[in-house]
């Protein structure tokens, strides 16, 4: 993936193992200093990082950190089993997919920024890096804050409704504890504003875009989530936000 420039803030690959130490520090500042799980200046480690991509979003006037991410590029589906996602859910009806796959995992913003401009540009980055490597699909856990499913269920209940995964991609259960919202929320009605305000940003993103989930979340206490898996086929994009998206990505050249 190339590095570009949007406004005030620059999205590019890691360069070195101090840029990864970066990311880890932002992580562990947005997964666990912002949430009461542990003090500043902690580095958030596990043992992806060394066969993932990490993208970093920093502010070029200030040369902060904003944002990061990685990516962990798959031939096809035969090699779901390699990526994170792979650990709480079971996976095996994707591995009849015959795409290119990229996993998009520990994306992070710093807790005190607050700019929308900087998920726009860190999609644009991903929108860039699937056009030049010929991606077919996107996928990835987006996290709940908290374990209490009560609080999200107007959100839960929406995404039965509407973005369940299509029967021959759906992720089983593998993770010891999960909510099966799709099973425990059968004839709710969900109140729109209540989902769309649980949703967090990037799964929002993610859905705006075509994509869709798994029918349970699994509950992490380790960070103090839960997570849905979320897929996201590049060929079912919407036209107009495709044309949004690479109007983005483009216009960081």
């Amino acid at each position: 993936m190339r590095s570009f420039e949007a406004g005030r803030y620059e999205a590019r690959l890691a360069r070195s193992g101090d840029d990864v130490r970066r990311a880890q520090g932002l992580r562990w500042r947005a997964f666990r200093a912002a949430r009461g799980l542990g003090a500043e200046g902690g580095f958030d480690i596990d043992g992806f990082d060394p066969v993932c991509r990490h993208v970093l979003v920093e502010d070029r006037q200030s040369g902060a950190l904003v944002a990061a991410f990685r990516l962990l590029p798959l031939t096809d589906g035969t090699e779901i089993w390699r990526s994170y996602s792979a650990q709480y859910y079971e996976l095996s009806a994707l591995a009849d997919y015959r795409g290119r796959m990229v996993e998009m995992g520990r994306f992070c913003l710093d807790p005190d920024c607050h700019d929308p401009d900087i998920l726009r540009v860190a999609w644009g980055a991903v929108t860039r890096y699937v056009d030049d490597e010929g991606v077919e699909m996107l996928f990835g856990c987006s996290s709940f804050m908290g374990t209490d499913a009560a609080a999200y269920l107007d959100a839960f209940a929406m995404l039965r409704d509407r973005h369940l995964a299509p029967k021959r991609w759906l992720p089983k259960v593998k993770a010891p504890r999960v909510f099966r919202f799709a099973a425990r929320l059968r004839g709710r009605r969900p109140d729109h504003r209540r989902a769309l305000q649980g949703l967090p940003p990037l799964l929002r993103t993610y859905l705006t875009m075509g994509g869709w989930v798994s029918d349970h979340a699994v509950v992490d206490q380790d960070l103090g989530t839960m997570h849905v898996f979320t897929g996201l086929e590049v060929r079912m994009i919407p036209p107009s936000r495709s044309r949004t998206l690479r109007g983005v990505a483009k216009s960081c050249l």
